[in-house]
């Protein structure tokens, strides 16, 4: 039997949660781990969405926050660093540039970023138009509105 991984559209999709969830479901997928820089990805409200990326080290900036179409690309690149009196021994916190493409629903647009303790969070929302809202349709009498009108005026 084959198995398909869904994680990695999961991972970079905001908007399109509840399709990604019912497949999860149906494929009983648990999920991968991410690359560099590890994030959360979550649902704040109804139509409120949460990406929060660990960018330890880097300075506002050096990072770069830029949404195109339905594409948000968040890009880290760290600025030439002067040479110290000391050498480094160890050095555990990664200081390498990154980029991240998240793909967006339709009519999910970025409300704001902030960058705190180390954390870049950015507010989506999804705002969708009035004219694609579902609306409610009144049940009539069978007889089409405009038809009632013209026998008004023949009578």
């Amino acid at each position: 039997m084959r198995t398909f991984d869904l994680a990695p559209l999961y991972r970079s999709t905001v908007g399109f949660d509840r399709f990604f969830s019912l497949l999860d479901q149906a494929t009983g997928f648990e999920g991968a781990t991410p690359g560099y820089p590890p994030y959360n990805i979550e649902r704040t409200g109804e139509n409120d969405y949460r990406i929060t990326i660990a960018v330890a080290g880097f300075a506002e900036p050096e990072l770069f926050i830029e949404a195109k179409e339905n594409t948000l690309t968040v890009r880290g690149e760290k600025q030439a660093k002067e040479e110290k009196a000391g050498d480094v021994l160890y050095q555990g916190i990664a200081a390498r540039a990154f980029e991240r493409v998240f793909q967006l629903a339709d009519f999910v647009l970025v409300k704001g970023a902030s960058l705190e303790n180390g954390l870049l969070h950015v507010d989506l929302v999804r705002e969708i138009p009035e004219a694609k809202k579902p609306r409610q349709i009144k049940i009539g009498n069978g007889v089409a509105p405009q038809a009632q009108v013209l026998e008004a005026k023949a009578a």
